[in-house]
This record gives C-alpha cells, structure tokens and sequence, in this order.
C-alpha cells in the first residue's frame, strides 16, 4: 500500500511547489573510502571512465568497497538526450583504441569474477561503436578468462549487424534497458523506440537459443517517472514474450535540477510485489528494491 505522505507529496511535485523528499528507506551507508580511492587511482590511471561515476550511482559506495565497478566505453559524452541521465551530452571525442586492452587491465587488477561494460550511445559513428565493444569483450577474456563478462549495451538504432557484431563475441549476459514504460518513452528516452529495444531483445534471446545457451538476456526499467503499477506489469509480460531471462527495477532518482523530476518514491512493498509478479511470470531472476541498479548484484544475477 501506498504511504498517503507520499501521495500527497507526488501531487505537489507534479503541480510544480515542492520537490519531493527522499524518504528512509533510500538513505544509503557509506563504504571503506580507502577501497574506493583505489578504484579511482586506477580509473584515472588507465583513462578509463566508470558509469558508477557518470550515472551518479547510489550504489557507488557499496559496489566500489567490494571492488566492483561497471565500465563505460566510448568516453563521457553522449548522443542521445534522455531525460533522467546525468551523462553529458554532445558531440563525442574519437574512440580511444587503447580503452579495450585498459578495461582489460582493469578488470585483471581488481580480480574481477564478473565484469560489466556498458557505454554511452555513439549515433555518430557507422556501427554505433559495436566493433569496439567486441574487441573489449575478447580483450577482457584473454586477460581473464575465467571472469564472466556482462554488457549493457545501446540499441544501436534497430541496426542488426552491430548488434550481431556484440553477441559473436559471446558476452554471458546481454542486458539491453527498457528504463521505462511505452507511454512514457517520448518524454523519458525521445531518442529511443519502446518496439526496437524489445526487437533487439527478442534477437538476442534467437541468438542465445540458436547459438550460445549460456548467455542470459536482462533487461530493466526506473520506476518513480509516472507509470501505474499495472503498467509495469504489462511491461514485464511484454519482456517475457520476448523471451527475457533477467528483469531488474530500481527507483528513478533526480540526477539534478535539469533533468525529470521523481513523480513519487515507489515503497519497498511495491517493488517486492513486482518481484513476486515476475518470478511467477517466467523470470529467471528480478532484482527489485528502491536501490536497484542495473548492475546490482549483477554476479548474482547471471548465477
């Protein structure tokens, strides 16, 4: 159920008088910094950029102490315009041919079990970056061929070849974002189609059961952007006809003033109901709390 503080208080947010407050249950605990100072010398080191630090991540701190990072390829600067990322957006720099064999180094110096890659979109390059990703991900598996290797990939504008050129190298989790519901996509990601990111996963799943059965496919959205808790429902019954193995949601948090503001704070009942709704759906695993991101717990995931 719903507390009514916070009915009320999404009510105001949507008329514009007050932003809404973080309520208890999304405060977060501090990690050992001296772990964290480590990942950032060797990020910096490497020239190599984390989406822990661009995305804003709540989980920073807790990942970074168990020494797990998600890397982000293609640099710091994105082509798309979403409204709920704190990514820069713009004209990207060159790709940087030495960032495959550095997240490679990376993931070796942390002794990673479980790496996850992700990017920026690159809409200005012919391939949409693909031939890069591939070369990180054979890159991280010959230094370290017994990490298993997860990528969070763009939709590469519905184009089947790059999204090909990504699977052939044969990541074990292929986790493409829905990050909300179809109602909401032109106001949340106006870049991007609800039909071609549940085509991209319904491709990957015909990749994995023609070609490689050990690769899982994820998906994952933010709630707190104005979706009814039915409407989530439909969303996840949509990703299992696609055959999605893995459905994470999380709740969406303001980066800053000028992107979307949080409609309302989701309570942790709700998001342990959409666990429960997914699960008797089919999902292999659903990752559902306030503090859910992407990649959290991502080894767990893929087990």
């Amino acid at each position: 159920m719903i507390d009514e503080k916070v009915l009320v208080q999404s009510f105001l947010n949507r008329k514009g008088r007050e932003r809404l407050k973080k309520p208890d249950w999304l405060k977060i605990k501090l990690g050992d910094p001296r772990n964290q100072n480590t990942v950032l010398e060797l990020i910096d080191g490497l020239n190599l950029h984390t989406v822990c630090q661009e995305a804003k991540c709540p989980n920073l701190f807790e990942c970074w102490t168990d020494k797990t990072a998600t890397f982000m390829l293609g640099g710091d600067t994105c082509t798309r315009h979403c409204g709920f990322c704190a990514v820069n957006k713009g004209k990207p720099m060159d790709l940087d041919p030495m960032e495959p064999t550095h997240v490679a180094e990376a993931v070796k110096h942390l002794g990673l079990a479980h790496a996850v890659i992700t990017s920026v979109n690159r809409d200005d390059l012919p391939d949409g970056g693909s031939m890069h990703w591939a070369e990180t991900i054979s890159k991280v598996r010959e230094l370290n061929p017994d990490c298993k290797v997860e990528v969070l990939i763009p939709d590469f504008n519905g184009d089947e070849a790059a999204l090909n050129n990504v699977m052939q190298a044969r990541p074990n989790v292929l986790n493409h974002n829905t990050e909300t519901i179809a109602r909401l996509y032109r106001r949340v990601r106006p870049d991007a189609k609800y039909a071609q990111t549940l085509e991209l996963l319904d491709r990957s799943a015909h990749f994995r059961d023609t070609q490689f059965p050990a690769m899982k496919t994820k998906s994952g959205i933010m709630a707190g952007l104005g979706e009814e808790f039915e409407e989530v429902v439909d969303l996840m019954k949509d990703l299992r006809s696609v055959s999605c193995d893995i459905m994470t949601i999380g709740q969406y948090l303001q980066p800053y003033e000028k992107r979307l503001p949080v409609e309302r704070y989701v309570t942790p009942e709700e998001f342990a109901e959409w666990r429960r709704i997914g699960l008797d759906l089919g999902f292999k695993h659903v990752e559902s709390s306030p503090l859910t991101r992407s990649s959290y717990h991502a080894r767990e995931q893929a087990e």
